[in-house]
């Protein structure tokens, strides 16, 4: 059978706040321009979609002549800021109508971004965001720690580039990462207990 050479969507890689904040390497795997850009996780995988799921706390409209939503998402390690102008009508239509706080999941494309300081921040331009319910997030929060637990895993193997170029870019090493899954799912367990707990 041919090959088609229909472009296919990356997969979206499953990724907590703490580690996409530190996700400010970017790069392309050709010169073509309308090639994909990637960030490198620190974990040693290259992302050019994502999927968070986590409490959408705050929106609000941050453009001048036009709209541009600004929506900040938080997981169990930290935070991630969403933008969605009027070349993500859906996302955009999303961040102007939700309540806070909502549970959400967002898929979309990580962006850096350099301040007039030097410092690279990061953040998800989203192609969807979803409304979810707290086993959801759950089951997110318990998949993406395994995911991450999988690529620390793995970082250090001899066949897996972007282990070793994650080495030679990031300062923080593995430990940040374990560090940020085991307080996902203690976070994930508070959780657990909260439910449980009678009404006072």
């Amino acid at each position: 059978m041919a090959e088609t050479t229909t472009p296919t969507r990356e997969p979206a890689r499953r990724v907590f706040a703490t580690e996409l904040n530190d996700s400010t390497f970017t790069f392309k795997e050709s010169d073509d321009e309308r090639a994909p850009v990637y960030v490198l996780l620190p974990t040693g995988e290259q992302a050019n979609r994502v999927l968070v799921v986590g409490t959408l706390t705050e929106t609000e409209d941050v453009g001048n002549e036009q709209e541009y939503w600004q929506g900040r998402v938080v997981d169990p390690t930290g935070t991630v800021f969403v933008y969605a102008g009027q070349y993500q009508p859906e996302a955009a239509g999303a961040l102007r109508e939700l309540e806070t706080p909502t549970y959400v999941a967002v898929v979309g494309k990580p962006r850096t971004y350099e301040t007039d300081d030097g410092t690279v921040n990061v953040s998800i331009r989203p192609e969807s965001i979803t409304v979810v319910d707290q086993a959801t997030r759950d089951r997110w929060v318990l998949e993406t720690a395994e995911r991450t637990l999988d690529r620390l895993e793995n970082l250090d193997a001899e066949t897996n580039e972007y282990g070793v170029r994650a080495r030679e870019e990031y300062e923080d090493g593995p430990d940040r990462y374990r560090s940020a899954v085991v307080e996902a799912l203690e976070g994930l367990d508070e959780t657990d207990a909260a439910a449980e707990a009678p009404d006072a």
